[in-house]
């Protein structure tokens, strides 16, 4: 197989778990919005700590990014996933933010109920 198909099946790979991640970031955050805390909820929140604990052991760098090392010696954001380039220059920013405030709200909700 070319190194440009595999950089192409590595950057869909990491797209599709780009895309399970905010699935299961905006399920946390409506059923907190929505005060609908169910087993969900902490499947969810068990998913993202694995993903935080991951990514803690990798210097903050995803292991399917260093995959695509391999194929690639670009230095875009995006090299590695299919995402608009300020999307994947502060993705985990944004998304730690939104985790953040959805915890938040949870533990409030959490107290009040």
């Amino acid at each position: 197989m070319r190194e440009n198909s595999k950089l192409i099946l590595v950057k869909l790979l990491h797209t599709a778990i780009w895309l399970f991640f905010n699935v299961v970031i905006f399920y946390l955050f409506y059923a907190v919005i929505a005060n609908k805390i169910d087993k969900w909820v902490w499947i969810c929140l068990g998913l993202i700590v694995m993903e935080g604990i991951v990514l803690l052991i990798f210097k903050r760098i995803c292991p399917v990014t260093l995959i695509a090392r391999n194929y690639s010696d670009s230095s875009k954001p995006n090299f590695d996933i299919y995402l608009p380039l300020w999307l994947a220059k502060y993705n985990k920013e944004i998304y730690s933010t939104i985790v953040f405030i959805t915890v938040i709200i949870l533990i409030f909700r959490l107290i009040t109920n």
